[in-house]
């Protein structure tokens, strides 16, 4: 079992639990130096919440910039185990647009089938 886990275990990190003589203390140890991960973890994703609630399109920002913006905060909420979908994206960007793209937002709204749509087509 100490085989397994050395072969999944960093160099870097590997060479701190070398001297361990169970594979459970090796697991123990490992578990001891990663447990504020999850904590950081959790707090970087209610910050990027916090950041995804307010993000409006800001007046003469191009769309190429806000959907950039929007991506960007969107991937590392997954990229923190944040499960969201297209159509969450999707409608984000729609509904926070500046009001000059009101009428471009109605005729996608009514002409397009949303859920079935991806970031890519919008």
């Amino acid at each position: 079992m100490k085989n397994y886990l050395f072969q999944a275990i960093d160099r870097t990190v590997l060479e701190t639990v070398l001297k361990k003589e169970t594979s459970k203390e090796i697991w123990d140890s490992l578990k001891q130096k990663f447990k504020g991960t999850a904590r950081v973890k959790r707090a970087q994703l209610q910050t990027l919440g916090r950041e995804w609630e307010i993000l409006q399109m800001k007046n003469g920002e191009s769309i190429n910039d806000y959907f950039a913006r929007t991506l960007i905060i969107a991937n590392k909420m997954r990229m923190h185990g944040e499960t969201m979908s297209d159509l969450n994206v999707i409608e984000k960007i729609l509904r926070s647009m500046t009001l000059r793209y009101d009428y471009v937002v109605c005729s996608i709204e009514e002409s397009r089938d949303l859920g079935s749509m991806t970031i890519d087509e919008l």
